[in-house]
């Protein structure tokens, strides 16, 4: 166990950051990778090894990934795709230029990593490669087109790269969370300050009523079936651990429920469901 080592991006909080903690505690070598130096800074603080690597620069991938090679001797057990963010507004609000921009992080970036890590884990014999999706990869939320459009096609590369890989070794892997307590929605605010023009939108009403509340107002409570990271964690360790591990772990009750509904339901009826956010 002390042998193996992953690397995990987006570690400076919530999902990223309690696995970086948790798989550390279970033994694992952990390279737990932040965008921000000072993030990176506060983990080594903690103990972790960590390293920066933003997914928006080619440059900090590669960097990033020869340092971890450069200190396991240039093996790597897993590999867990996790840093995103999300750019909430209507999807008739959002920019192409801001559709570019998060695909560059929570899609490009990711496949990017995963291609240069599979060479590795070719050679060695054996490799997890672990995507955390989302209860948005399996169906869509109102407001989220940009993260919905993200997740969607991670689920696409991840199910095809799963099947492709067959007969190497390397298993692929989705983790399907649902609400879970992050700062996914206090750090998305800059993202629809920077794209959205909700003043001059002909959603405006919906925005002051819905969104907007959402995104500012300060959260008295958890949503409802919101659990903690470490509901992530434990799904992440039982992944890496399985002698046959699944192609999909769910995590929260929506999740569960979406992934039955929208195999059984009527496009229509699940519309209905799922426009009540």
């Amino acid at each position: 166990m002390s042998n193996r080592s992953i690397l995990i991006t987006g570690c400076s909080s919530g999902i990223g950051y309690d696995a970086a903690h948790g798989l550390k505690a279970k033994g694992w070598r952990v390279f737990a990778t932040c965008r921000q130096a000072a993030d990176v800074a506060r983990l080594q603080g903690e103990g972790l090894e960590s390293i920066q690597l933003d997914y928006a620069d080619p440059a900090s991938i590669r960097s990033a990934l020869a340092y971890v090679l450069s200190e396991t001797g240039g093996t790597l057990d897993a590999l867990f795709n996790n840093g995103a963010y999300a750019c909430p507004g209507a999807t008739e609000d959002l920019p192409r230029e801001a559709l570019a921009e998060i695909f560059e992080v929570n899609v490009f970036g990711w496949h990017d990593l995963t291609r240069q890590v599979i060479p590795v884990m070719r050679a060695q014999g054996h490799g997890r490669i672990v995507n955390c999706s989302s209860v948005l990869g399996l169906v869509v939320a109102p407001w989220r087109a940009a993260y919905n459009a993200t997740k969607y096609a991670v689920e696409a590369l991840s199910d095809t790269l799963r099947i492709e890989m067959r007969g190497t070794g390397i298993e692929v892997i989705l983790i399907e969370p649902g609400p879970i307590t992050s700062l996914i929605r206090a750090n998305s605010i800059p993202h629809f300050e920077r794209w959205i023009d909700w003043q001059n939108s002909p959603r405006i009403a919906q925005y002051r009523s819905s969104l907007l509340k959402r995104l500012y107002e300060p959260k008295i409570k958890k949503d409802r079936f919101e659990l903690p990271a470490s509901a992530v964690t434990a799904k992440l360790i039982r992944a890496l651990d399985a002698p046959r591990p699944r192609a999909r772990y769910y995590v929260t009750t929506p999740t569960y429920a979406m992934a039955v509904l929208r195999r059984v339901l009527p496009t229509r009826a699940l519309d209905w469901i799922l426009a009540k956010g």
